[in-house]
């Protein structure tokens, strides 16, 4: 396996772009032949998770490998007409993370979940929710993350982090 060395920060404001990117990798896709448009990120149930980011309770932080962004973790709490997927109340950040294929299964994912369960933590969250697709294989990675299943639907979970200050 090359392990490649990474770093993560915040992202900057001028890096915001690359959340079209990271949202699109961030959508589970079971059949890597017949992927998804990318036009589906325009979906508004989609396109809510990135839409004007940078509000209060918007953070993201981005792992860089040689000055290239190579994945992201951000979370918002989607209270508005259009709810997250994994939407649990309007105090609840909602996980969303991605890496670009390449980087996966190297621990980076990781690392970026544990840096932002950590500033969740900080800021004073109580907990923190996703949705993930029952066949994605980050299913796994998520519940030693912690996280617990707090309602399963027909083709995924909501699963539930409680924080700890």
């Amino acid at each position: 396996m090359n392990h490649k060395i990474y770093q993560i920060r915040e992202m900057r404001s001028d890096e915001r772009y690359i959340l079209d990117d990271m949202l699109y990798e961030a959508i589970y896709q079971s059949d890597e032949n017949n992927l998804l448009p990318r036009e589906i990120i325009q979906r508004p149930e989609i396109k809510v998770y990135i839409e004007d980011f940078g509000k209060e309770d918007d953070y993201c932080l981005v792992a860089e490998v040689t000055g290239k962004i190579v994945g992201a973790v951000w979370v918002r709490i989607l209270s508005g007409p259009i709810k997250g997927y994994g939407y649990l109340d309007s105090e609840t950040p909602e996980f969303s993370i991605s890496l670009l294929k390449e980087y996966r299964n190297q621990g980076i994912g990781t690392a970026l979940m544990n840096k932002m369960i950590q500033y969740l933590s900080e800021k004073g969250y109580k907990k923190a929710s996703l949705s993930v697709s029952k066949n994605n294989y980050a299913f796994k990675l998520y519940q030693k993350l912690g996280f617990k299943i707090i309602n399963e639907q027909e083709e995924d979970y909501i699963m539930v982090l409680e924080l700890y200050q």
